[in-house]
């Protein structure tokens, strides 16, 4: 006999095909994948962002009789091709405006038995430059890391591009994507008990975008509270927050490419039009940003500080006690604009030192000159181009970057803990090295999903090995907070000082 989870009791044969969970808004069926993890895919946390809601803060979704298959995962939210398709693989379209908020669980078989222990929960974000992306592609299946570690693991979608990030406060339209991604985080608080998670035992994590949001979601004084430990991979940590200003700018650019007059009708002609014009637009306002500062990374739209998410900076927040007797893990990949700059002309052209100069000068402003000496210095003989990217993956995403925030947050009391990965593709035609989003199949398993992906290349025993480490201790991160695990080299707190411990993987 088989209890399942939410109440009701299901015998023999039935009962072994079928996992139905009760949440807040109605029940819903799951199915039995592999190594004995059951998902639930598809679950709406709000009401779909259409009509007089699209641009509107998330809605509650509503109540549904009967069981809801979650066999599924819901439509991605609406977006343009990604930036990074080249490193990573292209993918097909499959976005939705209507369904996109949606979410799906992971969770050990045993963990739905009644009488069990509750799992620790990973909430995980996808990134994607606030631009793209999708907690329901295949890249982030969470079966093999939820059995890892024995943890329930959660991915969700959020509105992207001009849908999550145009900023219009007179109109209440501000950091809707921010707003979704709280909406899940309570979502999860109220409902993952049903599921077999600890509400009590919250971990937001995330990569690249998904990085950033997970750091807003524990610094946001509203949201804070309901984490115990944040995952923060290739945060973009160059990038604190668009600031009113700018946000302001990148709006009124916006209308203009939709003839949309500003005011206080702007919201409803926005709500008219067609999804397709508002990614288009918001395609051709990227495209310009590129041209203009090549070497910046910025999307044209992303959370803005002061607004809702966001009401005040990382380092204020820090400062001020947000990850005090929490636990936090940091890390970053060695190489991590080569993603961005290997197939970008502006950048892969560049021939001489002056040219690179005048090209950081634009983002670093009178340090350029000396970043770039300093940086020629460590890599006698590369090529200007290999210079700029070095620098700015030391000053956006890895390097400095990603160890000043760790000290940061150890010195006003997280317990932290660093990794660096390192592993390069074989081959690597295009000197790729550890690029951006490089450990994502390491992290989940899933090789098979990026097929073709020039940032992975061919799949070795040893790769495998390395993604049951990775996995491995990012799960057991989750689970008690440490990542250290059985091995020849303990995994240790990153304290501040002479020689702070960094893991390679």
């Amino acid at each position: 006999m088989r209890v399942t989870a939410g109440g009701g009791m299901l015998c023999g044969m039935e009962a072994e095909e079928q996992f139905v969970v009760t949440t807040a808004t109605g029940s819903v069926q799951g199915a039995r994948e592999k190594d004995q993890v059951v998902a639930f895919r598809g679950i709406p946390y709000a009401a779909s962002p259409v009509g007089p809601l699209r641009f509107a803060p998330p809605r509650p979704h509503p109540r549904w009789s009967g069981v809801r298959s979650a066999q599924h995962a819901g439509p991605s939210a609406p977006q343009g091709p990604s930036r990074l398709e080249q490193v990573m693989g292209a993918r097909t379209p499959d976005w939705d405006e209507d369904g996109c908020l949606t979410l799906n669980i992971w969770t050990p078989e045993g963990a739905l038995e009644t009488g069990e222990r509750a799992r620790p929960v990973l909430v995980w974000f996808h990134g994607g430059g606030f631009s793209s992306g999708s907690g329901g592609w295949e890249w982030y299946d969470g079966a093999r890391l939820a059995a890892l570690g024995d943890i329930v693991v959660v991915t969700a979608n959020y509105r992207l591009g001009p849908l999550g990030y145009l900023y219009l406060p007179d109109l209440g339209i501000e950091n809707l994507g921010c707003q979704d991604q709280g909406a899940v985080l309570r979502w999860v608080r109220e409902n993952v008990a049903a599921f077999g998670g600890d509400p009590e035992l919250l971990t937001a994590g995330g990569q690249s975008a998904g990085a950033f949001s997970s750091v807003a979601l524990m610094c946001d004084p509203d949201t804070g509270p309901l984490l115990r430990r944040m995952i923060v991979q290739s945060c973009p940590w160059g990038l604190p927050g668009q600031t009113p200003d700018e946000a302001a700018e990148a709006a009124a650019a916006y209308l203009r490419l939709l003839d949309v007059t500003p005011g206080a009708d702007a919201g409803t002609a926005l709500r008219q039009l067609p999804v397709e014009r508002l990614l288009d637009a918001y395609g051709r306002l990227a495209a310009r940003a590129r041209e203009a500062r090549p070497a910046d990374v910025a999307p044209p739209m992303y959370p803005v500080l002061g607004a809702p998410g966001m009401p005040r900076s990382f380092r204020q927040a820090i400062g001020e006690g947000a990850v005090a007797g929490k636990d936090v893990l940091i890390g970053s990949t060695t190489d991590e604009m080569t993603a961005f700059f290997a197939f970008r002309p502006a950048i892969r052209d560049l021939t001489t030192r002056q040219d690179a100069v005048s090209l950081l000068g634009d983002q670093f402003g009178g340090a350029a000159d000396k970043l770039y000496d300093d940086f020629a210095a460590r890599r006698p003989g590369a090529r200007p181009a290999r210079v700029v990217t070095d620098i700015v993956t030391d000053r956006q995403l890895g390097g400095s970057a990603a160890t000043d925030n760790a000290t940061f947050c150890a010195e006003h009391g997280a317990n932290t803990f660093v990794y660096l990965f390192t592993r390069t593709p074989e081959p690597d035609p295009h000197d790729l090295g550890a690029a951006h989003c490089a450990e994502l199949p390491f992290l989940f398993g899933t090789f098979d999903a990026y097929r073709d992906a020039p940032m992975l290349g061919t799949v070795t025993e040893t790769d495998h090995a390395l993604a049951r480490a990775f996995g491995g201790a990012l799960a057991a991160f989750t689970a008690t907070g440490s990542p250290d695990r059985p091995g020849p080299e303990p995994w240790q707190p990153y304290a501040p000082g002479a020689a702070p411990f960094i893991k390679r993987f």
